[in-house]
């Protein structure tokens, strides 16, 4: 093998086909009508979760004629299966049939903890027979993880997986997200306004304020992020804001884009679209989408910033029309990172 520079990667990636990736995937180009035509993208994305929301999300995208990227690993569902058994297998093939795409979340939602030394790392499996235990794993073995995706969802659907990525909780490190490209995952996480927020407390961010944020924020070539059903949040996300954002966003002018159609991706895929073997490459270090890109830790605490940031201009304009300015504001309750193992975990003792 030999290195690869992130300029010669550049010139080697050019000049391959859409259509040969699709003949690569087994299915027709992915684009929704109208796509080639907009130039206000955005790249709407789903992590599995519980799948409870799951046929509800497939119905809006398909009213909607709009596709999307999922990120797919093996979880734990409301009816006591998995995302990935046989029961779900008819829905992915379906979902696949429909033009929508797909990429590796890690089989067993595995979360990276810490780099150590000798490009191993500390990681902890929220599914799977090693479900809570913390392990050091090798480069390899993370490649291997990744690829476990990937058969699965051929075995379930006949068709191939796009040459991605998200890292369970957007918990990664340069060297992690170097141990996928070195066997031909480039890593994608999202942007910080396309933190739609399922993953919240609904108490205290209710639907109507997460849909109310995206639709003030969002802007051209954003990645959105959201689940297949989140087990803490007691008033589901979807569709209860999943439809008034499409709506409110194509009202914005904006259309829908699968990640191969990403600028920061396409190039990538084109090249290491799925076939027999994958070939490795060696030298790539970098996030594909830079620091537009951020963790569920960096989403809540900015969101929270956000948040408290207009509420106290909100209170501070209602006091001065008042004329009773106070001194203090009502602090915003602290927001501290879900962790959605945990949170299956407990709804499975």
């Amino acid at each position: 093998m030999r290195a690869v520079s992130k300029r010669n990667i550049s010139q080697l990636l050019l000049g391959t086909g859409l259509s040969c990736i699709a003949a690569a995937w087994g299915a027709e180009p992915s684009a929704a009508p109208g796509v080639a035509d907009c130039d206000k993208p955005v790249y709407l994305t789903f992590d599995t979760g519980h799948m409870g929301v799951a046929s509800l999300i497939s119905e809006v995208l398909e009213r909607n004629n709009i596709r999307a990227t999922f990120f797919i690993a093996n979880e734990p569902t409301r009816t006591g299966g998995m995302s990935l058994d046989e029961t779900w297998a008819p829905w992915w093939k379906k979902m696949a049939e429909q033009g929508h795409v797909f990429a590796s979340h890690t089989f067993d939602h595995v979360y990276w903890l810490a780099d150590l030394p000798e490009n191993q790392f500390k990681v902890r499996p929220a599914s799977g027979s090693d479900a809570g235990r913390v392990q050091t794993w090798s480069a390899q073995q993370y490649c291997d993880e990744l690829a476990r995706v990937d058969v699965r969802f051929e075995q379930m659907t006949g068709r191939k997986t796009l040459p991605l990525f998200r890292a369970p909780g957007g918990k990664t490190s340069p060297d992690l997200i170097q141990a996928g490209a070195s066997c031909g995952y480039a890593h994608v996480g999202w942007s910080p306004a396309g933190f739609l927020g399922d993953e919240l407390s609904s108490a205290q961010y209710p639907n109507a304020a997460l849909l109310e944020r995206a639709l003030k924020n969002i802007r051209t070539g954003d990645i959105l992020m959201a689940h297949l059903g989140i087990w803490s949040r007691q008033d589901p996300w979807a569709p209860a804001v999943l439809e008034p954002l499409v709506s409110g966003l194509k009202q914005k002018g904006f259309c829908f884009a699968t990640l191969d159609q990403h600028p920061d991706y396409r190039e990538w895929v084109k090249k290491y679209a799925r076939s027999a073997s994958v070939q490795p490459v060696v030298g790539v270090q970098e996030n594909f989408a830079g620091d537009s890109q951020v963790s569920v830790g960096d989403s809540l605490e900015m969101l929270a910033t956000e948040l408290e940031k207009e509420t106290e201009a909100e209170t501070q304009a209602a006091l001065e029309t008042e004329g009773t300015l106070q001194n203090e504001v009502e602090p915003q309750p602290d927001i501290t990172l879900l962790d959605i193992s945990t949170e299956k975990n407990k709804q499975h003792e």
